[in-house]
């Protein structure tokens, strides 16, 4: 008597993105039914002003990876397609850059560990030792590399090393105070989320939160957004705010500051793990 055993399914995360014309959807789907495909979301659009159509399919088929790249490949001069395909789910391997704030790197190791955020902390790298004992809390490797503006070429190479040793995809500068070369900032495009309050360009420098308070503002918000060589004006991916009155102190902003930092950060990453965000010039589109 023989046992066969059915083919493994996988549930697969397809993105693309293409000049927008006819037929793209149905030709993905297409496709996708012929390798024994069940779709199981798919979210599409078409931008008016760039002509870009990207899509984010999700899938469950028995086809290998190579099976459903080769007839992507196929595929792609008909409508010259850019394609990405990945598991659903699969941590991303991610590095997390810090200096002597907690809030975000705890925030990050708490829900990679807890509530199923679907990154893999290989790394935590730090221009001072602060925070060592908590990466040590998380049982994540932490690398003191000091910079300096003698020593930034130098810290910057050691870092690209990690990089490249750690087999990393995804950097996250979570209240990293230190600004990204050039040459870094192009070597890891579309690899690199940072994240800041809101106050800029109104109120640059020390003590922003102060500033703010002294000015009497109504609004504290934080931006996350891909890091480009352009200081703080990369593509945003998420926004978040707070309201807020008089009756608040400074401390008080910082605390929410904080606290709004975190959860647009941690958005961030999220949707860029699950292949959630797509870039369409300077700006993103984004998949939730």
């Amino acid at each position: 008597m023989s046992h066969t055993s059915e083919a493994t399914t996988t549930h697969w995360v397809l993105t693309l993105t293409c000049p927008d014309q006819p037929g793209i959807v149905a030709a993905v789907a297409g496709l996708l039914a012929e390798h024994g495909g069940n779709i199981t979301e798919s979210q599409q659009f078409g931008d008016p002003q760039s002509g870009l159509f990207v899509m984010r399919v999700q899938v469950t088929s028995s086809a290998s990876a190579a099976e459903l790249g080769a007839a992507l490949d196929a595929l792609s001069p008909r409508f010259d397609l850019q394609w990405s395909l990945d598991v659903v789910g699969r941590p991303v391997r991610t590095l997390v850059m810090v200096s002597t704030a907690a809030h975000c790197l705890n925030d990050l190791a708490f829900r990679q560990r807890s509530e199923n955020l679907p990154v893999d902390l290989v790394a935590v790298v730090s221009n001072h030792e602060v925070l060592a004992p908590l990466a040590q809390f998380y049982d994540i490797p932490f690398h003191h590399v000091p910079v300096s503006a003698a020593t930034k070429a130098d810290a910057e190479a050691r870092l690209l090393a990690l990089v490249e040793e750690l087999d990393v995809e995804l950097l996250v500068l979570a209240r990293y105070m230190q600004i990204l070369s050039d040459d870094l900032c192009r070597a890891l495009e579309g690899r690199v989320i940072n994240i800041h309050h809101s106050f800029l360009p109104s109120f640059k420098g020390a003590r922003p939160y102060a500033q703010a308070y002294e000015r009497g503002v109504k609004l504290i918000g934080a931006t996350a957004h891909y890091v480009t060589g352009d200081l703080d004006e990369g593509p945003i991916i998420e926004q978040d705010v707070e309201r807020v009155d008089h009756a608040q102190s400074v401390e008080d902003l910082v605390a929410l500051g904080q606290d709004v930092e975190r959860r647009a950060l941690a958005r961030a990453v999220r949707w860029h793990a699950e292949h959630r965000v797509l870039l369409d010039g300077h700006r993103t589109i984004v998949f939730r």
